[in-house]
């Protein structure tokens, strides 16, 4: 793994990577897979265990959504996500984390969140200042798992090279998207066993965000 001076670029994930959200995800893809079953959008034994709310609705545009229902179902998850930012508190140590890092690299964060609900949960928690750039899922062609939002940070900065960029998430699909993008992923928290089910391996699992300066 490369070590100090040849990483330039950090790639967060913000849901609880950075930020200790509320947000229900189970309840939310609950709410959105009965929308799409009484929609006839998807199949009744669709195996909703397989899948999160993103891959879902990803699913369900690959075969044709109506507008109206895209509409109807991303109006359900901006619901959701406001609600569980409401009072979303940090990760233990990323003040710190962000302090030191903000000299030296180029820091952004990809979420499946709305932009709108993003830069609100980063405001109110004040870390919204060490950001170089904020992808939201309006600023992607498509959600996580997909490496769109990753390419698209790429893309951005091309001063920075290929081999210069690393990325940190929690989750299966932050790891999914990274890789596909090219970017060496870091996984945080205790998700390694549904990683690898996945088929996804990290270049490193850290337990503390402190620990993720030992790999830039």
């Amino acid at each position: 793994m490369s070590k100090l001076g040849q990483v330039r670029g950090i790639i967060f994930d913000m849901d609880n990577t950075l930020l200790r959200s509320s947000i229900n995800f189970q309840m939310m893809k609950k709410h959105v897979a009965e929308y799409l079953i009484e929609k006839d959008l998807l199949p009744v034994g669709f195996p909703i265990q397989e899948h999160t709310t993103s891959t879902m609705i990803e699913h369900v545009k690959a075969n044709g959504m109506p507008e109206e229902s895209y509409i109807e179902v991303m109006n359900m998850v901006v619901q959701h996500e406001l609600i569980g930012m409401e009072g979303a508190g940090l990760e233990s140590h990323v003040s710190e984390l962000l302090n030191i890092l903000k000299t030296g690299y180029v820091l952004v964060i990809v979420t499946n969140n709305s932009y709108k609900a993003a830069v609100h949960a980063l405001e109110t928690t004040g870390i919204h200042p060490y950001f170089d750039l904020i992808i939201g899922r309006e600023q992607m062609n498509a959600m996580k798992p997909s490496p769109s939002g990753y390419l698209a940070a790429k893309q951005h900065f091309p001063q920075i090279l290929e081999s210069e960029w690393i990325s940190i998430g929690d989750s299966w699909i932050d790891g999914r998207a990274s890789i596909d993008a090219g970017v060496p992923f870091i996984s945080y928290g205790p998700s390694g066993h549904l990683m690898e089910e996945k088929g996804i391996t990290p270049v490193a699992h850290v337990d503390s965000l402190l620990k993720l300066l030992d790999y830039v």
